[in-house]
């Protein structure tokens, strides 16, 4: 079989096109950088959507200098999750998308009435569902930009736009619904008419939304003008894939609940793949995953690896100054500073809360490193934020394995992955081998495992990961470090969040920060 698959990969910071073949290998890539967003206002996070299609465009023509289209059997495309597209009757872009970051808030929104509002009142969760109101974009447009949203009529994620832009047909896939929107989480389809996210989100219509199709299933042709942009054949195969974390865990051959899927991406995560619905935490739905009729029970924590960026911009002048006379990444050098501290940053504990959460941490959580001493440099804080995210990650992982099944196996994807002295200490603090996957491009792995099935290439998932996905390293966790690690977790860091939490509290009553 030489067929070839190509993935598209539209992510924060990057746009991608990816080849591999049905090994798993990757044949050829090109990456282009995109900047995350722009900011007219304090907190707004946007980008122009067509710029995501036209570096998808120039992504594609780069390959072909390499490659053969026409080696291409099937494609399918995976994005960031919770980017929003307002379209006009046009069928383009009427505003720029409002991207994942996005801090706006619609405030002041009418709590939910009725049977629905008794019921949230009971159960302790008003406060989390006018959460879930005033962070909804939908319900900012409606309530700033009111004529711009009359005339929407379309409003769809940045995986259906581009989709669109593949295929002409409102189609999106199932796998990429992450955001806020009236999607029923778990019969994962559009909540129905009596659901109570319509009433949380007034402005949207079902006719604004589009079809949903399973990840692996066929959304069509790519269209002619799709294919003259990608330089593709016309009529190519599109294959539903997912949104980019849940590729990710299927890419990392994470399809079992006992098998989890560490991320150390810009919102850093932990994920296993279930077969049943099961809330991780209460009233919080697990997410589609992107093998058909499955979840993915995701933690996260959601500045995650971007404080390691950071750090790069406050602390890491001499790295950044060497890598530039190098011409390497300054990350490349940040395992050094990891090596000269001893396991457990003699002391130096964070706790990752960089952006507060909606129930645990609550909204008034803020970040926090305790245990400084004379002896400390920037070394030990860096370490202590692997550290304190990898802490983090172990008890979103208890949480799984109380709902679901004991871990067996850990893999490691994200940028984070490609850091010896970061897998090293994953290892340590779970108390288990560290396992990186073959290629780092795990995403667009998943996204070409969905194809690969979608054509009837593999008969089904079990064989389509088996045959494309293996581990390149494993790390063993070493006895010391693990037995120093899980004295810091149970007895400092599991303690850290309660003790505080009345501190971050007044801070916020004081300061009236975070919002």
């Amino acid at each position: 079989m030489n067929e070839r698959l190509l993935a598209i990969d539209v992510g924060t910071q990057s746009v991608r096109a990816i080849v591999f073949d049905l090994n798993g290998d990757l044949c050829g890539s090109r990456q282009i950088a995109l900047e995350p967003y722009f900011s007219t206002q304090p907190g707004w996070a946007e980008q122009d959507s067509t710029l995501y299609w036209k570096l998808i465009g120039q992504a594609c023509q780069g390959l072909w200098e390499e490659l053969d289209p026409h080696s291409i059997s099937g494609m399918s495309l995976t994005t960031q999750r919770a980017t929003m597209v307002c379209i006009g009757a046009d069928n383009q872009p009427l505003r720029p998308a409002i991207v994942w970051m996005d801090k706006r808030q619609a405030l002041n929104q009418a709590p939910i009435g009725g049977l629905w509002g008794l019921a949230f009142r009971a159960l302790g969760l008003k406060s989390t569902i006018a959460q879930f109101q005033a962070e909804a974009p939908a319900n900012w447009l409606l309530q700033h930009e009111p004529e711009l949203w009359a005339k929407t009529q379309r409003y769809v994620l940045l995986s259906g736009y581009l989709n669109f832009q593949l295929t002409g047909q409102w189609q999106d896939s199932i796998g990429s619904q992450v955001g806020y929107l009236p999607f029923d989480y778990k019969q994962q389809r559009w909540a129905g008419a009596h659901d109570w996210k319509w009433q949380a989100l007034p402005g949207i219509r079902p006719a604004q939304l589009p079809e949903l199709v399973a990840p692996g299933a066929p959304m069509g042709g790519l269209c002619a003008s799709a294919a003259e942009h990608l330089g593709l054949p016309s009529g190519l195969p599109v294959i539903a894939s997912a949104a980019d974390k849940a590729c990710e865990v299927l890419g990392a051959g994470c399809v079992n609940p006992d098998q989890a899927c560490l991320s150390f991406g810009t919102t850093a995560t932990i994920n296993t793949t279930v077969s049943k619905y099961v809330e991780v935490e209460k009233f919080i739905p697990p997410f589609p995953a992107a093998v058909p009729d499955s979840f993915n029970t995701e933690v996260q924590i959601y500045r995650g690896f971007w404080m390691v960026s950071w750090f790069k911009r406050q602390f890491a002048d001499r790295e950044q100054r060497i890598a530039d006379e190098r011409g390497i990444a300054a990350e490349a050098l940040f395992d050094e500073l990891l090596d000269s501290v001893p396991p457990g940053a003699m002391g130096l504990t964070l706790q990752p809360y960089w952006s507060p959460g909606v129930r645990e941490p609550g909204p008034e959580a803020k970040g926090a490193i305790i245990g400084f001493g004379d002896v400390h440099t920037r070394a030990h804080v860096y370490r202590a934020i692997l550290e304190g995210l990898a802490y983090g990650l172990r008890e979103g992982a208890e949480k799984v394995a109380r709902r679901s099944a004991k871990l067996r196996i850990l893999r490691v994807a994200g940028g984070g992955s490609q850091s010896n002295g970061a897998m090293q200490l994953t290892a340590d603090i779970f108390g288990m081998a560290a396992q990186r996957p073959h290629v780092y491009e795990t995403s667009a792995l998943g996204a070409a495992i969905n194809t690969a099935v979608g054509q009837g290439l593999y008969a089904d998932y079990p064989a389509a990961v088996s045959a494309m996905t293996r581990v390149k390293d494993v790390f063993e966790p070493q006895p010391d470090a693990v037995a120093t690690y899980d004295a810091l977790y149970r007895r400092v860091y599991q303690k850290m969040y309660a003790r505080l939490q009345p501190l971050y509290q007044e801070i916020r009553d004081i300061t009236g920060y975070p919002p």
